[in-house]
């Protein structure tokens, strides 16, 4: 029996800030056209979802200013961001900003009506617009009612993505240096019928989140296991800057609990939370003179080197100087959460430990979002822009998902209205998926243990702190499971866990070629064999 084969005219997959923000100017601005959103779970289980400090923005022009924010951006990327990429994020992102407001998103306001404004590690005053300590959860409320109202955007839930089809499945030979490399669509595997399905779009935008999940401990949710990258890097497109993987200083930390991690959000010591060690030591001032409120690089290694050299798993939050009253306003979650585990702020320091976070490498693009394969964009944390560099400032992330979503929007529109945005291959000549000769699995734990597999090696050698050998040891361990992997993989019915297993495995490895490539420490890659860093060393690109 023939697949069945879908058409649709913007082609979108991730329904989280990039997604949705794409989704909907799209819709607005085409419709008759029909918009396709797949996403694996439910619509509004992402990332963003679980964003917790705010979206930063240059809001109080009197004390605060774009050149500021770029200036505060550039140092936290420790020489690698590209500063054009900088300046159209920071000025364009407030128009963004009021996007997101017009679409329902509210963000908390002082007395006078005046939007209160948070500072985060890394910046220089406050711009921080944020609800309370769920500003993703809000903003993905209020993108997820917007895209209800549109009749023309169709939302396919429980729906995973397996591959890019581009002319390698129509027979031709793709490698890396093939000019035009194209996307005509994806194979997707349906969840109400267990089939492999085509989904044939002439563009095709993938906003499909980061990659948390390939660590023991992440602040990502379960769905973060880095399929966009994976999927473009099989697919012969570029990637670049997987060895700077983001781990968020304090993460509570709670015995037993690996998967995902609950994020205490850097706005708690941007409000006056102190970091202490199991001594009762305030540690930060022996690292860097903004203490507290460094950039994530540093406070991360900084807990790091007190867990080791106090032989601890985790050192202190301590909010207990802090008015009840205020963080139960500004942190309502994390106070509630600290309660259910019998922990009082104003009584208790909280224990937290780092937890890998945020992905600045990725997918690479252009100023539009354009990738290296055509027809195919990518926005929000599955692409390397060159916003972060070598570090992200404390809430970009959300500033970069809309700001790049709309230009992918601009740049759509204007190649559709030229007529450049068109496939030359006739849908009927795209096969259906090859599932002949496989079986059903006998049995998942080969799935599970190689899941956890990969889990211990990254967190255990490819961490806060590297060297070579435990960077060669990686490479080996990851090379036995790719093999492994593989092997299931071509005699094994597709299942999502397979799937997913297959994109961990992808991504590790590129994180650890990455970081075997950079000979020297620089942002969030740091390496003890190469404490110091190049002049020569720029973006790596796989």
């Amino acid at each position: 029996m023939a697949a069945t084969t879908h058409q649709t005219d913007f082609l979108v997959i991730g329904s989280g800030i990039a997604g949705l923000t794409y989704a909907l100017k799209i819709a607005d601005t085409y419709p008759d056209k029909k918009i396709t959103v797949i996403t694996k779970t439910q619509t509004d289980e992402t990332n963003t979802k679980y964003a917790q400090g705010g979206i930063a923005g240059v809001w109080d022009a009197e004390h605060d200013s774009f050149n500021k924010h770029i200036e505060d951006t550039l140092i936290a990327g420790d020489g690698l961001c590209n500063k054009e990429v900088v300046e159209i994020v920071v000025k364009e992102g407030v128009e963004r900003i009021h996007d997101i407001i017009e679409w329902g998103a509210r963000f908390d306001k002082a007395e006078d009506g005046e939007y209160k404004l948070g500072k985060e590690g890394g910046h220089s005053e406050y711009r921080i617009l944020h609800h309370k300590d769920v500003t993703g959860k809000e903003m993905e409320r209020a993108l997820v009612e917007a895209v209800a109202a549109h009749k023309n955007i169709e939302i396919i839930k429980h729906c995973f993505v397996v591959d890019l089809i581009t002319q390698h499945h129509l027979g031709y030979l793709v490698t890396k240096g093939t000019p035009d490399i194209t996307c005509l669509g994806v194979y997707v595997l349906n969840h109400t019928n267990n089939q492999i399905e085509k989904i044939l779009s002439p563009v095709t935008l993938l906003a499909t989140g980061g990659n948390g999940q390939v660590y023991r401990s992440t602040t990502n949710p379960f769905i973060a296991t880095g399929d966009g990258v994976a999927m473009v890097y099989r697919a012969k497109g570029r990637i670049e800057n997987m060895e700077f993987i983001q781990f968020h200083p304090t993460a509570l930390y709670e015995p037993g609990v690996r998967g995902q991690s609950f994020l205490i959000t850097e706005a708690v010591r941007g409000d006056g939370g102190i970091l202490r060690n199991k001594n009762g030591e305030a540690f930060m001032e022996r690292y860097d003179h903004r203490k507290d409120l460094a950039p994530r690089d540093i406070v991360a290694r900084a807990i790091d080197s007190e867990m080791k050299i106090n032989g601890t798993e985790h050192v202190y939050l301590d909010c207990r100087h802090m008015d009840l009253e205020k963080f139960k306003e500004h942190f309502p979650n994390i106070y509630e959460k600290c309660k259910s585990i019998g922990i009082d702020v104003s009584k208790h320091m909280i224990p937290v430990a780092p937890a890998a976070h945020y992905s600045c490498g990725g997918i690479k693009t252009d100023e539009w979002g354009r990738t290296s394969i055509h027809n195919l964009y990518a926005a929000g944390e599955c692409a390397s822009t060159g916003l972060h560099g070598a570090n992200r400032l404390a809430s970009n992330s959300l500033l970069e998902a809309m700001v790049f979503a709309h230009r992918c929007f601009l740049d759509v529109k204007d190649k559709t209205t030229s007529g450049k945005i068109a496939t030359q291959y006739d849908a009927n000549a795209v096969p259906d998926w090859n599932a002949s000769g496989t079986n059903q699995p006998k049995e998942m734990i080969l799935i599970t243990q190689s899941l956890k597999e990969v889990q211990q090696i990254m967190s255990d050698y490819v961490g806060i702190v590297r060297t070579d050998t435990r960077l060669q040891r990686a490479m080996k361990r990851i090379d036995l499971l790719w093999e492994e992997t593989e092997a299931l993989y071509e005699t094994t019915t597709l299942s999502p866990q397979l799937c997913e297993l297959r994109n961990m495995i992808t991504v590790s490895y590129l994180i650890v070629k990455c970081a075997t490539f950079r000979k020297e420490s620089r942002g969030l890659h740091f390496n003890t064999d190469y404490p110091n860093k190049s002049a020569l060393l720029q973006n790596i690109v796989l």
